[in-house]
């Protein structure tokens, strides 16, 4: 992206706040003008003096330069004000677009991104932008004004000592422009590296069990440790760049008041130059020089936002690959038919994981999916859910093919239980409301009730108000379970994906779920994602996948009794329970 384009965008991003920047820019008017009036100020007290005008002249001066004082701190405290909320309130709105562009994403952009490297642009990113596109503009336009200000003030009073002194501008411009160059490139690799780090951090924070279990602590504090080292060092080139720039911008303004001290102390000595003149002149050009460093400094600023925002509007402006269609059913039978499908994951395009698989589910029918690991069973429930769409051939609800569909519509008739289902960390009631927001304390208890889940909710000292902590860590295996399945009751779907919903729990647990799961699954064309003999086998039709391929389809009883990798799947556990 042009850095023109991306500096145009970013002021774009302060044009709803126009009603703030425009009071706060008309208090940095009269700031910028009442500073300017100081030197006027002083060199009149110094000539005052000078003539011996009396101490009642010098005093009233002196008042009225207090209250120039006063009201330029005034009209300060409005700009800052106004620019800094401005500020938050543009920031705040361009977090909340840049996670509304995120969760629209395919989930197969969440396969190729992580998530530390999104939580860094969303809360780091934004943030550097946050000054740029308000309190920098208002500084922009404050030293801008007071440094043209001042110059046109001094060429009114000296047009050939002000041409002296703007001999170093040329220097500064140029110096600036080469600076800003590189400033950009490195502030885009420190963004960069610090998104790295972030990653890093959540993963093992997020995986604290994992990393505690194996005692990993001090090789994931290592790995934290490069990343931030990395973002250290480029931080460091970032902060050297501004050294040698910023030093050389203040040794050309100084240089530029040393040259104007010595042509003017010739003047005066020359006697064409009065002391008062000559330290207005003085005063105009530390306000010159003052103002050319404070710009520099800002420009550094802008080039860091502009790095910034190139991976900002990156994820704003991308748009999700699966295409939504708009159509819904007003009633629905439940049938569902995989044709012809073949499937890779995006992230690993070269791997097919489903090679031509046909399925078809009845209305209110019940389908087992077994098979080896990898064989492409989840696979098939995330299709099923819309999280990709097939390479090649057709999904199709009640005969319409599942593009046509309205994407939230067709998600809200499917109802997904996995192995390890995924709580937020709020109370049990919202995480059951989940299912569907609008149900009432009623309706979550009775979901409760028939996911065998009131009695130990009830228990808690909190009920339905009690933290599940997150991902529901203080929940056990079959409690977290049971409160998925009363989220699942709760949204009431036509199609139901069971994931491996019992697969990690004991036996006691495993009873009441089932008994919960029995419950959700009348009427409701389902499919049976397991190992566990107890759960297949009670499936209306089992469907053994291996490579990506419907090697065996049939009810339990025939497909034991027959030769082949489902029988095998059958005595290995057998043999298994029985060891």
């Amino acid at each position: 992206m042009a850095s023109g384009a991306s500096l145009k965008r970013l002021l774009v991003l302060a044009r709803p706040e126009a009603p703030r920047l425009t009071v706060g820019t008309v208090a940095l008017l009269f700031t910028s003008g009442l500073t300017l009036a100081y030197p006027a100020f002083v060199a009149e007290m110094i000539e005052t003096a000078l003539n011996d005008e009396g101490r009642e002249a010098i005093d009233q001066l002196a008042l009225l330069l207090l209250g120039l004082f006063a009201m330029a701190g005034f009209f300060t405290a409005i700009r800052s004000y106004l620019f800094t909320v401005a500020g938050e309130q543009i920031v705040a709105r361009l977090r909340q677009r840049l996670y509304d562009s995120l969760v629209q994403q395919e989930i197969a952009f969440f396969d190729e991104h992580r998530t530390g490297e999104l939580t860094s642009r969303l809360v780091s990113d934004t943030t550097v932008l946050q000054n740029a596109v308000t309190v920098n503009i208002s500084m922009l336009l404050r030293y801008a004004l007071m440094g043209l200000g001042a110059i046109i003030i001094l060429l009114f009073q000296s047009p050939q000592l002000t041409l002296v002194m703007l001999a170093v501008v040329p220097v500064v411009v140029i110096g600036s422009t080469v600076y800003g160059r590189a400033l950009r490139k490195v502030s885009l690799e420190v963004q960069d590296a610090l998104a790295r780090s972030t990653e890093v951090a959540e993963e093992t924070l997020s995986g604290i069990r994992t990393v505690r279990s194996f005692a990993r602590e001090e090789e994931e504090q290592a790995r934290y440790g490069g990343r931030i080292d990395l973002t250290f060092r480029l931080a460091r080139k970032r902060a050297r760049l501004g050294a040698i720039f910023g030093g050389g911008a203040s040794f050309a303004a100084y240089s530029a008041l040393a040259v104007v001290l010595w042509f003017g102390g010739a003047m005066l000595a020359e006697g064409t130059m009065e002391i008062p003149e000559l330290m207005a002149f003085l005063m105009y050009t530390v306000t010159v020089a003052f103002s050319l460093g404070a710009l520099s400094s800002l420009w550094g600023d802008f080039m860091k936002a502009l790095g910034a925002s190139e991976r900002v509007f990156e994820l704003l402006d991308r748009q999700p690959s699966v295409s939504s269609g708009e159509q819904q059913l007003a009633t629905i039978e439940g049938r569902v038919r995989l044709s012809e499908v073949v499937f890779a994951y995006p992230s690993r395009a070269d791997t097919i994981v489903l090679d031509g698989i046909d399925i078809a589910l009845e209305p209110g029918e019940v389908v087992a999916l077994v098979g080896p690991s990898g064989g492409g069973k989840s696979t098939v429930a995330a299709l099923l859910s819309r999280f990709y769409d097939p390479s090649v051939g057709t999904i199709t609800l009640d005969g319409i093919d599942y593009l046509d569909l309205e994407p939230d519509w067709l998600r809200e008739q499917v109802g997904v239980v996995a192995q390890e289902p995924i709580l937020f960390a709020t109370t049990v009631a919202e995480n059951i409301r989940y299912g569907r927001p609008d149900a009432t304390d009623e309706e979550v208890e009775s979901a409760a009730r028939a996911a065998n889940a009131h009695s130990f909710v009830a228990a808690f000292p909190d009920g339905y108000s009690t933290l599940v902590g997150e991902r529901g860590v203080r929940l056990s295996g079959g409690q977290k379970q049971r409160v998925a399945i009363a989220r699942a009751l709760l949204k009431d779907p036509s199609i139901l994906i069971l994931d491996e919903a019992t697969s990690a729990l004991d036996a006691e647990s495993e009873h009441l779920v089932q008994d919960a799961l029995a419950r959700l699954m009348e009427g409701r064309t389902t499919m049976v994602i397991a190992h566990r003999l107890s759960t297949v086998k009670e499936a209306d039709r089992v469907l053994v996948l291996d490579g990506g391929k419907v090697v065996q389809e049939g009810p339990h009883a025939e497909l034991v009794e027959t030769d082949g990798l489902y029988r095998q799947l059958v005595e290995r556990q057998l043999s298994g329970a029985a060891a």
